[in-house]
């Protein structure tokens, strides 16, 4: 593994992913214009709209309690590590609980729970150190996981990311309801020692141990919790460096430094209050401009201010895609080819991202598969680039009347868009409104909902097209490549290939990185041909950071944003 810097990337994939961002920033950093001081009055009252837990710090850096405070974009939906397909319940798990590996300020996989572990063939054992502790003072043992990963398996649980733990021996069989659950490849031989059997060697098995849906569970505090696991701050149990001592629902979390964490020392803070959850952008910014959070980031219309304020501006290529999925159930207009390829030939992402979002670090989507992915010398996309759709109104007119007369219409359909409820989300879609109705007639309905609430219309397929996007959860292509495979819960549409499943079956079993490499091209020009999604964007963030806080990392795996490394810098007289 090559090494990385204290961001979370690699050399590498920093240079790829930062190089164009830092043109673009640059331009903004001259041109900095005088009307702007009167926006600078009209953003105070909206912070009082995102309310703190009585007894949170207002301040963003608080010295003598050596607490910080942050926000959240919104509500976590599911902090049970079980259940979670967020990021957003995902940082806060990773700040919370460890599994048997984690990531450290460099990027590289080291030890968590386990203090050492091994590969040979087909089985990998973890060692468990002695003193890893739940915060009830209970030690953390190697059933902890194996109840975990076996329970998360069940078919009754219904868990969206069983399918991680698919390299597991007999796992998909289990998940399926073939086989029982104790033939599942886990076993603890003691409190200490962990065996897992894989289905087949692979090389990538221990950057997926570091995910959330890996972390252990006491099945004895589970059980007391008589279903309600995960759903309050008293109702988990916490084994990472932080631990959950509030959580005001819709409002803030508070976490605080666990005295029972193996690695207590390592943490300098005390703890994070995150006194808000938004993701609008004005109040965020209203909020690090008054001294209430250490950081914010910022839209493109907010670049300016921050240049006239002074502010030291940040960067970070976060490693998400997003994209617009189709539903391909039964049914569904969506499901027509052709329609697809109309929609997919109407639109252009390099307008969205250049004349809508405008902000530096976003790349116009071209792929499932982002730039910084790895590949075999170089990186996958540029040792396989992405085919791509340039936009053709006048072609793309031909393959909607070919959908129309298949579908038995008379008139260009009306379809339901699905999107989240902020401010940049209805933005990007009244976009995409305007542009699918003014070169093709069709009639775009917007369904703007909060974040819980699309998750569940997603899962539940109640769309036409939803506004989606995809991070990484391990350090492999295979993050992005398996998800549109025909049993992952994740593939929201229900898309099904079987060629595209059999290029997955071999980027999961081979050994070959080469033969790998080559599964991973056919998934995408698959997903090209049958136009299985209209790729938008390549996320990117600038942000403004309060320098009293250090040591804060923004990472592409592993949580987003990273508190754990971070402390507090005396202010200088």
């Amino acid at each position: 593994m090559k090494h990385k810097d204290p961001s979370g990337f690699t050399q590498a994939v920093g240079d790829n992913m930062t190089r164009a961002a830092g043109r673009q920033l640059a331009l903004y950093a001259v041109v900095v214009v005088a009307g702007l001081v009167l926006v600078m009055f009209l953003l105070n009252a909206i912070a009082g709209l995102t309310s703190s837990a009585a007894g949170m710090s207002r301040q963003a850096v608080d010295v003598e309690s050596n607490i910080i405070t942050s926000y959240l974009r919104d509500e976590p939906p599911q902090m049970n590590s079980m259940l979670a397909t967020d990021a957003i319940s995902g940082m806060v798990l990773a700040h919370v609980n460890e599994g048997l590996l984690r990531y450290d300020e460099y990027g590289e996989l080291v030890g968590g729970v386990a203090e050492r572990w091994q590969l040979d063939g087909n089985t990998m054992t973890f060692w468990l150190r002695d003193n890893a502790r739940w915060n009830n003072g209970e030690t953390v043992t190697a059933h902890d996981f194996e109840f975990a990963w076996k329970n998360l398996l069940s078919p009754d649980l219904g868990s969206q990311y069983a399918f991680i733990l698919y390299p597991i021996l007999n796992a998909e069989k289990a998940n399926n309801g073939e086989v029982p659950l104790d033939e599942v490849g886990v076993e603890a031989l003691d409190d200490h020692t962990l065996v897992v059997t894989l289905e087949t060697p692979i090389a990538y098995f221990d950057r997926m141990v570091a995910f959330v849906t890996y972390l252990p569970v006491n099945e004895e505090f589970y059980r007391q919790t008589n279903g309600r696991y995960g759903a309050d701050a008293d109702q988990m149990l916490y084994n990472g460096p932080f631990m959950m001592t509030s959580w005001v629902h819709g409002a803030s979390l508070q976490i605080r430094k666990n005295p029972y964490y193996w690695d207590a020392d390592r943490i300098k803070l005390n703890g994070v209050d995150f006194a808000h959850m938004t993701s609008d952008a004005n109040t965020l910014l209203n909020l690090f401009k008054d001294g209430q959070i250490v950081m914010a980031d910022l839209n493109s219309e907010m670049l300016e201010e921050a240049l006239f304020q002074g502010w030291q501006l940040e960067r970070f290529m976060e490693g998400t895609v997003f994209y617009i999925e189709f539903n391909h159930r039964d049914g569904r207009l969506t499901r027509n080819r052709n329609l697809r390829m109309a929609l997919q030939l109407a639109q252009d992402s390099g307008e969205l991202v250049n004349r809508v979002i405008k902000l530096p670090g976003y790349l116009p989507g071209e792929s499932l598969f982002p730039t910084w992915l790895q590949g075999v010398e170089d990186t996958l996309r540029e040792e396989f680039p992405a085919p791509v759709y340039s936009r053709d109104v006048a072609l793309a007119r031909e393959y909607l009347q070919k959908a129309m007369d298949e579908l038995g219409l008379s008139e260009p359909p009306t379809l339901t868009l699905l999107t989240g409820d902020t401010p940049t989300a209805r933005m990007q879609a009244e976009y995409y409104q305007e542009v699918f109705g003014r070169n093709l007639g069709i009639n775009i309905v917007i369904d703007a909902q909060i974040f819980r609430q699309r998750l569940d219309k997603m899962t539940q397929g109640e769309f036409d097209m939803v506004m989606a996007g995809w991070g990484p959860d391990y350090n492999d292509p295979l993050t992005f490549g398996d998800l549109f495979a025909s049993w992952n819960l994740n593939n929201r549409g229900r898309y099904a290939n079987d060629e595209l499943d059999a290029s997955v079956r071999i980027a999961q079993s081979s050994l070959d990185t080469r033969e790998r490499m080559q599964a991973f091209a056919n998934i995408q020009r698959v997903m090209h041909e049958d136009v299985v999604i209209i790729p938008n964007y390549e996320r990117g963030y600038v942000y403004v950071k309060n320098p009293q806080v250090q040591g804060v990392l923004r990472r592409v795996i592993g949580a987003e944003t990273d508190f754990t490394y971070a402390w507090i810098e005396p202010e200088r007289e």
